[in-house]
């Protein structure tokens, strides 16, 4: 089955609301490609205006990370309820960052999945690994890990609606790029993984992503192999390049 490309940007902690503005207008034109789902990430005070000037055109606008309760005293945090009311129907759950920076788990990976999936929120799960356990030759067993707990109580027709993003830690906006093979291998892997824990039709159906330094060049062929639907784009996501990954069959 053909599985329909999905490119999604992760702004990280760049832009200020007016910047998020223009950025979207920038890039509107450059991103015009019905036959990929096109996805911008921002900060969470971008959302609403990134959202406004995005209208009628194919850009969905996400979150980059949502808190597992409905509500309460979480100061600082964004509930689901809120991204829904936004208009938000992506959210990136995960990411290495905030696995580093901010002591997110696999545990509360799997808490934050559960309830995007809850609130119709499609979650775009991060896994990869790091240097050392890429040296170490753990990199399968160590993302199987990370996918098995994430995918915990989440039903097989939840499953089929997610996004799994493999990113390599060693390749985030260091240049270095896995090698096509290596990113093959590493999704093919994950596919094999939710295969193993659903069924085949599932693993099918479901949408992995490559991140780690993707650009216009290199997208092409990584987009090319058998298991990798897509991207998840950092500093690109900032530049005109961005519209080069999205057009990346024409």
């Amino acid at each position: 089955m053909s599985r329909k490309k999905i490119v999604a940007g992760n702004w990280k902690m760049n832009m200020t609301p007016t910047e998020a503005v223009a950025l979207v207008n920038e890039l509107k034109p450059l991103v015009a490609n019905d036959e990929v789902d096109v996805v911008f990430c921002v900060p969470a005070i971008d959302i609403i205006p990134a959202m406004k000037a995005a209208e009628g055109t194919n850009i969905n606008i996400g979150a980059e990370n949502m808190y597992y309760e409905e509500k309460g005293a979480y100061t600082g945090e964004i509930s689901p309820a809120m991204l829904v009311d936004a208009g938000v129907k992506y959210v990136i759950i995960g990411h290495s960052e905030r696995r580093e920076y901010f002591a997110e788990t696999d545990e509360t990976v799997n808490k934050k999945v559960l309830k995007a999936f809850e609130h119709d929120i499609t979650p775009i799960i991060c896994c990869g690994e790091s240097l050392t356990q890429r040296e170490q030759g753990i990199t399968i067993d160590w993302i199987r890990q990370q996918i098995k707990i994430a995918f915990l109580n989440v039903t097989k027709e939840q499953a089929k609606k997610a996004v799994i993003a493999y990113e390599p830690i060693w390749a985030i906006g260091t240049g270095k790029v896995a090698t096509t093979e290596q990113a093959q291998e590493v999704c093919a892997a994950i596919r094999v993984c939710i295969g193993e824990i659903y069924d085949e039709a599932t693993a099918a159906e479901i949408r992995i992503q490559y991140g780690g330094s993707v650009s216009g060049a290199s997208a092409p062929e990584l987009f090319a192999q058998p298991d990798i639907d897509g991207g998840l784009v950092g500093g690109a996501s900032l530049k005109p390049d961005f519209g080069k990954i999205v057009n990346y069959n024409k």
